[in-house]
């Protein structure tokens, strides 16, 4: 086995060396099961997270709440691990609107996608690799618990080929067609191939970086190579080549006419039972949405919606547990459930979702009742799936702490950083006292972070700032990820000095020009002021050395009094560990690398929106741009820049409807 090496110009330091070493030991000497790693913000927990894979060596699943998150930690690992193989497994949907039925309005909303072709073939490279190899690590979004292709399928599903084989060149052809390749002879990509005289050229499924060249002599393999898709020139000879398929999910030919039998036998039990029950409209409905779709199986192997009869094509059971990414990863591995107090409840959310939804099609006679089975892992199915976890979170949940048989703690930050101090004060002329503590950190070349809890205090105290002539913003919900991005880029570069919002929690908010972090209504109940909260955006201020909380609150409640006090254990750790290695706290140095607001196109993306119509050619030249910028960062592995500009190509695109 290919051992993982991790490349790095930094070594561990701070509190990661005994977390390292704790993990470590608590699998491999104790046999735990289950971790837990309470990370304080900026203590370096990917880090941490790298060296845990490298010493316990067995292939891993990381998992991330969002695909922000995910692009980010993969890009990081991508980093650490360049020999080794890391992979990425998000949704491939840019857009998504699921089917359903609205009963009260006799509303039929059908299913809306459009899905990424980079991000499937990404994920289909994901597969290939787990299937290949064992140094891999693959990161994920909560998409690793809904159905993929079955691991036997998917490795059946592949074809070899061997310089001196003998094969005819029309035996290839038929080959890759049955594995869903298209013959393309003027622009091979991935999941295209060409065939001029006696040459093949095959892009790969699941990559875009090569294609395979492959020269016959009359019936016999020549030569092999791989070759760059552009300039056509060999990248290395090879002997032999492997192909799995061009798509993620492959109906077996084999038992498609068993399959075929056990839908329409569904059908006419479901039929019957809609009769009984004299729902006519209901039994007319079913019986002509899946005779069409039987037919389009026959004609051409396929039909629109055809995850809804993935039981009977797989020959599963009613109820059985649907095949996913963790059914690739074997014995020895280890899952990372990172941000686990957002992933966990996350995971088990989706199923009860998904099936309430579904359960009305079936209703309604939209959908067979097989379909409730494509669906995601339910919790108690994605308990089972797992070997090692390491839940990661600066604020675990109780859920995940039960679970462990060993928490480890990593408070100190290897910068010396440590958690701001706090104050409360009365809530009396707290907007007098805001103004004032502003005017300092405006003096002092800082910025500021204030949180509400309504959308109405955070209006009227955005506007009463301005007229103070405060340069402020409002960061609210409505704001798509342009405006998002761009009003934090502009924090950072002063051209801010304070943004308010509700929701602090979200990612991509680390921003160490803030050293000050203002919450009203500090002692107001709900989950924006809990205890975990709290410390989440506490944490907001843990990234510059002038690091200060001001709670505004007329008494301290228990969810307040929980995380004064954690902070102030932590800072206390955090002091004596700077003292007794003499220590001096530096604030976090971070370039401001995504500035979206300019870019190679020179697009005023505020203009594009506003004029809708007016300026489609300008808006279609945009677009044209863009996707070349997010191509250009996705293969130089810029992957949070590449999602960003795909979000606002989607944002620019619904401006022209």
């Amino acid at each position: 086995m290919k051992k993982f090496e991790l490349k790095s110009k930094f070594s561990p330091s701070g509190d990661q060396p005994q977390a390292i070493n704790n993990i470590v030991n608590g699998f491999q000497k104790n046999k735990f099961k289950s971790q837990v790693l309470v990370g304080a913000t900026g203590t370096g927990k990917t880090f941490t997270m790298g060296n845990i894979i490298k010493e316990l060596n067995c292939k891993t699943l990381v998992l991330a709440h969002n695909k922000t998150l995910a692009a980010q930690l993969y890009s990081e690992f991508k980093e650490m691990f360049p020999n080794n193989k890391v992979e990425y497994f998000v949704s491939s949907f840019d857009y998504y609107q699921p089917e359903a039925f609205l009963p009260k309005t006799n509303t039929y909303i059908e299913k809306s996608s459009q899905t990424n072709s980079d991000i499937e073939m990404l994920n289909l490279s994901a597969l290939n690799s787990l299937v290949e190899r064992d140094d891999v690590i693959v990161v994920a979004s909560v998409a690793a618990i809904y159905a993929s292709s079955p691991p036997d399928e998917f490795f059946k599903n592949r074809v070899s080929y061997k310089k001196g084989q003998i094969i005819k060149i029309k035996q290839v052809q038929y080959e890759l067609v049955n594995l869903n390749y298209q013959r393309n002879d003027t622009d091979v990509t991935h999941g295209k191939f060409s065939v001029k005289g006696d040459v093949m050229e095959i892009g790969p499924g699941y990559t875009d970086e090569f294609n395979y060249r492959i020269s016959f002599f009359g019936d016999e393999i020549e030569d092999i190579a791989k070759i760059d898709p552009l300039t056509k020139q060999v990248i290395s000879k090879l002997d032999n080549v492997v192909l799995a398929a061009a798509d993620l999910y492959l109906a077996n030919k084999d038992t498609l006419e068993e399959s075929l039998k056990r839908i329409k036998e569904e059908l006419t039990q479901t039929h019957k039972n809609f009769l009984k029950q004299n729902k006519l409209i209901e039994a007319q409905r079913i019986m002509e949405r899946t005779t069409h779709d039987i037919e389009s199986f026959k004609e051409f192997g396929f039909c629109p919606g055809i995850e809804n009869y993935s039981r009977h094509l797989e020959l599963r059971a009613e109820g059985q547990t649907p095949y996913t990414i963790f059914d690739y990863f074997k014995k020895n591995w280890l899952l990372i459930v990172d941000e686990s107090h957002m992933m966990v409840p996350q995971i088990r959310g989706m199923y009860n979702t998904d099936r309430s939804r579904k359960e009305t099609l079936v209703e309604y006679g939209f959908r067979l009742p097989s379909a409730l089975d494509n669906r995601p892992l339910n919790f108690n199915e994605f308990l089972s799936k797992k070997d090692k976890v390491l839940y990661v979170s600066a604020t675990p949940n109780q859920w995940e702490l039960d679970q462990s048989q060993l928490t480890t703690e990593q408070i100190i930050r290897p910068t010396g950083l440590v958690d701001p101090i706090i104050e409360i004060r009365p809530t009396e002329n707290q907007i007098l006292d805001i103004e004032k503590e502003l005017k300092i950190q405006i003096k002092n070349k800082e910025r500021t972070f204030i949180t509400v809890m309504t959308i109405r205090l955070a209006e009227e105290l955005t506007e009463y700032l301005r007229n103070k002539n405060i340069k402020v913003a409002y960061l609210h919900n409505e704001l798509k990820t342009i405006e998002r991005f761009k009003i934090l880029n502009n924090l950072r570069k002063g051209i801010y000095d304070v943004v308010i919002g509700i929701n602090l929690l979200r990612e991509g908010l680390d921003v160490p020009e803030v050293s000050k972090v203002l919450i009203l209504d500090a002692d107001k109940p709900g989950f924006f002021r809990s205890d975990k909260s709290l410390i989440q955006i506490i944490g907001r201020a843990s990234r510059n050395v002038n690091g200060k909380v001001i709670m505004y609150a007329d008494t301290i409640t228990e969810a307040m009094d929980v995380a004064i006090k954690e902070t102030e254990r932590r800072r206390k750790l955090q002091i004596e560990f700077n003292k007794k290695h003499n220590i001096i706290p530096k604030t976090v140095i971070k370039p401001i690398a995504l500035d979206l607001s300019r870019n190679d196109a020179n697009i005023d993306f505020d203009d594009l929106i506003a004029k809708g119509k007016k300026a489609k050619e300008k808006i279609d030249k945009a677009i044209k741009k863009l996707r070349e910028e997010m191509l250009e960062a996705a293969k130089n592995q810029e992957y949070e820049r590449a999602a960003y500009i795909r979000d606002i190509i989607i944002e620019i695109e619904s401006s022209k409807k």
